[in-house]
């Protein structure tokens, strides 16, 4: 088998999530050996008897084989921890899924994106803002993430598509089964100008409860989260609390405090979100006002031994130009113009009076 199949059998697994999947990882070394191992091996590197029953049933089925080839025929990606490409932000997040069920396309230009999400009963104050937001991000050449839901979500990504921008849409069931059913034709615009991206197998049904957990990666994939309206109850906000655990700035559009559509946001507002007046606030807020630029910099200006100096400077505290040129020893000519193009390419950031900071790709490193 396609050494992928192995991870999609163990995505198939009830009891094998991201932990479990890295103890296997770490404890075989990799997964088709853990594919093979026999039953007593499956206790030893820490698997429950019902999971290791679940693992049986799936292996004595087949299962792991006909679901790769019916991605294989369905013209799905299957990307994995161990993919180049797959999403970097995702990756920083605590669990990131293992496999990510793609159709469509994930591209570099993905990584600056932003996630807008509300309610499914939008109101008209509710599809103006969204429309707004929406064409303002892909106007300056950033990704829309949002759930393919009714409302909002339905709205951003048509918005982002008619635009000329991109956007992904994130399922809570199988990237083959659109949800709900009246979206089919936006699914097939967004595959073509984006991706559909689940992490649940092909095949699976919407249900309930996998809608929750899917925000995760709504908010995962970007660098920011803007509720439009919510209810006190909406899915919306539970993606608000994913982007802050993760560290994802959150930012909510304030509204009439007797709409039971801006009880949410209000609520997140007095929380502590941001709030947006007007969409360039998240441009600002998230330093995209340069976003076409900093893509190109990331493509064509790969670091060099000054940009890895810089970071190893700022990697613990901001620093003054001034300071960076008496501890690097680097002329202040040679550092200004290293800061700039580092600054395009999102690896420092400016904290003003010509003080710089290193930002953080994953939780704890830098990138270089």
């Amino acid at each position: 088998m396609d050494p992928k199949a192995f991870w999609v059998g163990f995505n198939l697994v009830r009891g094998i999530g991201a932990v479990r999947l890295r103890g296997l990882l770490d404890f075989f070394g990799s997964l088709e050996v853990a594919w093979q191992a026999p039953a007593d091996a499956l206790h030893a590197a820490g698997l429950s008897p019902k999971i290791v029953e679940n693992l049986l049933k799936v292996r004595a089925e087949n299962l792991a084989e006909r679901a790769w080839e019916y991605t294989q025929r369905k013209n799905i990606r299957v990307m994995t921890w161990d993919d180049a490409d797959y999403p970097a932000r995702l990756l920083q997040i605590d669990q990131p899924p293992p496999v990510l069920y793609v159709r469509g396309e994930l591209t570099a230009q993905d990584h600056f994106a932003v996630a807008i999400v509300g309610t499914r009963h939008v109101t008209g104050y509710g599809r103006q803002v969204t429309e707004e937001l929406a064409a303002c991000l892909a106007h300056n050449g950033i990704s829309v993430v949002s759930g393919l839901a009714r409302g909002v979500d339905g709205l951003a990504h048509e918005t982002a598509i008619k635009s000329g921008g991109r956007t992904a849409a994130v399922l809570g069931c199988g990237v083959d089964i659109i949800y709900p059913p009246e979206h089919r034709g936006l699914a097939e615009k967004i595959e073509q100008q984006g991706a559909i991206i689940s992490d649940y197998a092909p095949a699976t049904k919407p249900d309930a409860a996998n809608f929750p957990p899917r925000n995760r990666i709504i908010s995962g994939l970007a660098m920011g989260v803007v509720v439009v309206e919510a209810g006190e109850e909406s899915g919306a906000l539970i993606t608000a609390t994913f982007a802050a655990e993760q560290g994802r700035e959150v930012f909510a559009v304030p509204g009439n405090i007797h709409a039971p559509q801006s009880k949410g946001t209000n609520r997140l507002i007095r929380d502590g979100a941001t709030p947006m007046l007007k969409p360039e606030d998240v441009l600002e807020a998230l330093q995209l006002k340069h976003a076409p630029q900093q893509q190109q910099a990331r493509l064509l200006l790969p670091a060099d031994e000054t940009e890895a100096a810089l970071i190893g400077l700022l990697a613990n505290e901001p620093l003054h130009v001034d300071e960076i040129c008496r501890r690097s020893g680097m002329s202040v000519e040679k550092i200004s113009a290293a800061l700039v193009m580092m600054e395009l390419k999102g690896m420092v950031r400016g904290m003003g009076g010509m003080s710089y900071s290193a930002v953080r790709e994953k939780p704890g490193e830098y990138r270089t």
